[in-house]
């Protein structure tokens, strides 16, 4: 099987859980780093780098694209964020699935056409999510009606045209869509608690001007203690929604 590319875009947001769920099936993964400059892979059927409106060879080099999350954010003026979302349109004609994680699920709304801005009010550390009623999130969810997950984000998207949202919080009316294949996650389900642990030293930063904590934010001492109780419904979630979108994965 071709490899799944993880794209990482902050040193401190990695693959986490999806990097252990991929590893224990044997799926092949490689790690492409945005965060040390590496270029997004976009080429043509040359193998050259293409215009934004370029193709890959055949077959796609990739089995499927997984974004990670990032403090930045898409209607930044960075270089690789255009050639993200170009890439990711070339994998969806492709047929190849891309599931974004945070960021990476703003990624995956701006290139098909929805739009990123901010949410009503940030939401930081554990909370949960509840399923839309409906085929899709049965399909993607199951029999999961409302699970603990982990949050982390300012901004939020729209749903792009033809994918369906699957899930909400009471703060986060779009936490999860999908279209076809592809999944797109406000919130962290990649979470581990050496990753809660570091993002907790980003707090003050992230809460500087507030001028009070709304009921969608912890604090750090909050989120570890939470962590221990809310990790092991998340895995499942986890589990659920990894295990669904593989299925889609191109195969040799």
């Amino acid at each position: 099987m071709r490899p799944v590319a993880i794209f990482r875009h902050f040193p401190s947001e990695g693959p986490g859980y999806f990097a252990t769920f991929l590893d224990a099936l044997r799926i092949p993964w490689t790690l492409i780093a945005i965060d040390r400059n590496e270029p997004v892979p976009l080429l043509s059927a040359r193998g050259k780098p293409a215009d934004r409106d370029g193709t890959f060879p055949t077959p796609f080099p990739y089995s499927g694209l997984c974004f990670m999350g990032g403090p930045m954010s898409v209607n930044d003026p960075l270089p690789w964020i255009d050639d993200a979302c170009a890439l990711i349109r070339q994998a969806v004609a492709a047929g190849v699935p891309v599931i974004g994680h945070c960021l990476g699920s703003q990624l995956l709304a701006k290139a098909l056409g929805g739009k990123v801005g901010p949410n009503p009010v940030k939401e930081i550390g554990w909370g949960d999510i509840q399923a839309i009623p409906g085929d899709a999130s049965s399909r993607w969810l199951g029999d999961i009606a409302a699970a603990p997950v982990f949050h982390w984000h300012g901004e939020t998207f729209t749903l792009p045209a033809g994918a369906e949202r699957l899930a909400q919080s009471a703060a986060c009316a779009n936490q999860m869509f999908a279209l076809g294949p592809h999944l797109g996650m406000q919130c962290h389900v990649e979470m581990t608690p050496e990753m809660i642990a570091a993002w907790c030293s980003a707090w003050p930063a992230e809460v500087a001007g507030l001028p009070a904590l709304p009921d969608s934010v912890q604090t750090p001492a909050q989120m570890q203690a939470d962590t221990p109780r809310q990790l092991p419904a998340m895995r499942v979630l986890a589990d659920r929604l990894y295990g669904e979108w593989i299925k889609g994965l191109a195969r040799d």
